[in-house]
């Protein structure tokens, strides 16, 4: 029904990924497997809707609360989660990692600890430093090392991607539950960033945080997420977040509205949070099918291309998160034969805090995706051959 084959030309258009490769890579003109947004054109209802909005012709203050949006937000995660949310718990921000900073602000002090996993997104280690706080990071699925880390006494926050960046990994109820259960004794926060989770393979569901913290434990807690990932409009901006205390989250109002100043939203990001949610499933759920069979060709590739290397598709997401550490190539040569001799740019594993992997969005045609992957087995094949 939509066409995930077709190329758009994004060059001209302000793109982070297409225009401004230079800026991170120091060459222009190169082949971008890089920030995760996708290639792909948003949903056509959210187009549609966007178009009967812009015809409207006049874009004065909104506020979130009036209208639709809530009730959006509502009806999605009954109809995808089977998960009731209350519309009163709702907040909105610019961005997650904008709701991140300002719960940062709220739950932790300078000098304090914040958990993570490992590897970790790199905009949780900007936010979390660049805020005087310490990112104290755990190996993934490591429970005993997570739970050391949070019983510092100076570790305020578990900071949760779930589904997990870089690795796509989905935490199981059972998990989530474990996590609940360290901060809860250790008296620390938890923040779940849920942005991935529409994103899940057919073979794994996410279980929105809320389930978790539904039965009482803890009471500073917030789920932040958007639909600007999984329907590719992220330069729209928008996020809303689920805060669980009541207070807290009237605290976080607060600041948002008076210190923040951003009492008003982008009014065509409400309108495509709203069509999405009520529209864009379908779309959705045929772009997972798209990314799980161009996921598929990538494990067929490295299969044969890299013997040594052994790789699953991610179970969310469209980022390919590869462990090329058994090809004994370091990192530094490996990024300089890709970006000098192949003229593509894929993320080092070093930018999550994990050398020796790569990063690779194949949030796109597969055609692009199949000239990415053949360009890193033959950079990693002559590299290794040296």
């Amino acid at each position: 029904m939509y066409d995930f084959d077709r190329e758009i030309d994004r060059h001209g258009t302000w793109s982070v990924q297409w225009d401004g490769i230079a800026d991170r890579f120091g060459v222009p003109g190169l082949l971008p497997f890089t920030i995760s947004d996708m290639d792909f054109a948003s949903p056509p209802e959210v187009l549609a809707a966007l178009r009967d909005r812009v015809d409207h012709g006049v874009f004065g203050y909104t506020d979130w609360r009036l209208g639709e949006f809530r009730d959006a937000i509502r009806h999605w995660y009954a109809s995808r989660y089977a998960t009731e949310i209350d519309p009163e718990a709702l907040v909105y921000a610019p961005s997650v990692l904008n709701q991140l900073s300002q719960l940062l602000r709220m739950w932790t002090e300078p000098g304090d600890g914040v958990v993570v996993h490992t590897p970790t997104y790199d905009g949780f280690r900007k936010a979390v430093t660049g805020l005087g706080r310490e990112l104290r990071g755990v190996p993934l699925g490591d429970l005993d090392a997570l739970e050391r880390e949070l019983a510092r006494p100076d570790s305020r926050m578990l900071l949760l991607c779930s589904p997990h960046n870089p690795t796509g990994r989905v935490w199981t109820g059972e998990e989530l539950a474990a996590f609940a259960e360290l901060a809860e004794r250790h008296g620390a926060a938890v923040v779940s960033d849920e942005i991935h989770a529409d994103l899940t393979t057919d073979a794994h569901r996410h279980v929105p945080w809320t389930r978790v913290a539904e039965p009482g434990r803890g009471r500073r807690w917030a789920l932040v997420t958007s639909g600007t990932k999984a329907f590719n409009f992220p330069a729209l901006s928008g996020s809303y977040g689920i805060v669980g205390d009541p207070d807290a989250r009237t605290e976080f109002v607060r600041r948002m509205e008076t210190g923040e100043g951003l009492a008003s939203p982008a009014v065509l990001s409400l309108t495509a949070h709203i069509a999405a949610y009520r529209q864009g499933a379908p779309w959705l759920d045929e772009l997972r099918g798209y990314v799980a069979g161009t996921m598929e060709l990538l494990r067929e590739r490295l299969t044969t291309g890299l013997p040594g290397v052994v790789w699953e598709p991610p179970q969310a997401g469209y980022l390919a998160w590869i462990d090329l550490r058994p090809l004994g190539i370091e990192e530094t040569r490996l990024q300089e034969e890709l970006v000098s001799v192949e003229k593509v740019a894929i993320m080092p594993g070093g930018v999550y805090g994990t050398p020796g992997f790569v990063r690779l969005n194949v949030g796109c045609p597969r055609e692009k995706a199949e000239r990415g992957v053949d360009a890193l087995i033959r950079a990693a094949t002559r590299l290794r051959t040296s």
